[in-house]
């Protein structure tokens, strides 16, 4: 429900009761990501909340209370999907989502049904290790989607909440025009890192790499979410080495020794690439995420 309504009472006989007004419309977000598009489109017409903060790994979330609270009293659920919020979105939504959110419905939003999802397996098999059968969740590190999913988002606020729609249009268009000029930008300033070899930890750079056209040569995990073995990891040293990788990505949730290790055996840079914006992230927090994640890329590449 949301938090005010205006009720404007029908005096005149025949006169139809008019759509309550809305003071703000509660996004329950998963993500930060989600959160900070969220405001950008919502403006201040939406109160944005996220599950998770910036150094939180999605994938493990405890489903306590205070977020099934928080759901029960949200308009909108989004999130990435994919099954990255597999392990605890469902028990939120089954013990406190009203029918509102429900799949269906314009307030349930998942991500990465929108946009071109990447490396969805052939075969799902746990001797594969955790794979997504949906594919790869992490569809926000390509910025080109958030132009995407903006406008879906833009679509769903305004069928939630028809009285603000001219907001959301024109907040939407605002968003579109900065957001092209910043990729157009990116584009011209990233040139120089096409084919750059690069080593992950896990696969959640899929979407960077897609779109920078970096050359992933090799992963710390030799399976998705298993941890890397010794033998796993003299090999990649070859690998990584014979390739020239010139960096070692991962998250700040990720474990710092495998890629400490091969970085302190050879000249390759580890470096910490921030993966989301704050929890209350600030206007313009997005574009400093990429602006973040660019200039660190290019210090690695110019490294000798």
């Amino acid at each position: 429900m949301f938090r005010k309504l205006c009720i404007v009472p029908a005096i005149l006989a025949g006169w139809a009761l008019p759509t309550p007004a809305i003071a703000d419309l509660r996004v329950f977000a998963c993500e930060p990501e989600w959160a900070a598009l969220a405001k950008e489109i919502g403006g201040d017409k939406v109160s944005a909340y996220s599950a998770t903060h910036e150094k939180q790994d999605a994938h493990h979330v405890r489903a306590r209370p205070s977020l099934i609270a928080k759901v029960r009293r949200a308009d909108m659920v989004f999130c990435s999907g994919a099954g990255l919020e597999v392990g605890w979105l469902p028990l939120l939504m089954q013990r406190g989502a009203r029918a509102n959110v429900r799949p269906g419905k314009p307030g349930h939003f998942m991500a990465a049904q929108h946009v071109a999802v990447r490396e969805i397996p052939a075969v799902v098999d746990r001797s594969l290790g955790d794979v997504h059968p949906e594919g790869n969740p992490h569809v926000h590190l390509d910025p080109r989607n958030l132009i995407v999913l903006a406008r879906e988002l833009t679509k769903r606020l305004s069928a939630i909440d028809s009285e603000n729609k001219p907001t959301y249009v024109q907040n939407f268009s605002n968003f579109e025009r900065r957001w092209s000029a910043n990729i157009e930008g990116w584009n011209a300033k990233a040139a120089g890192l096409k084919n750059m070899p690069v080593v992950v930890h896990h696969k959640s750079w899929s979407y960077l790499i897609g779109w920078l056209g970096l050359n992933e040569v090799g992963s710390l995990e030799a399976k998705p979410g298993i941890p890397p073995t010794v033998s796993h990891l003299r090999n990649l040293l070859k690998t990584a080495s014979a390739a020239k990788a010139k960096a070692i990505l991962r998250t700040p949730f990720d474990q710092s020794d495998p890629s400490n290790w091969l970085a302190g055996k050879t000249n390759i840079q580890a470096l910490v690439l921030p993966f989301t914006v704050s929890r209350n992230a600030k206007p313009g927090a997005l574009k400093n995420l990429f602006d973040d994640i660019l200039l660190q890329l290019e210090k690695a590449n110019r490294h000798p």
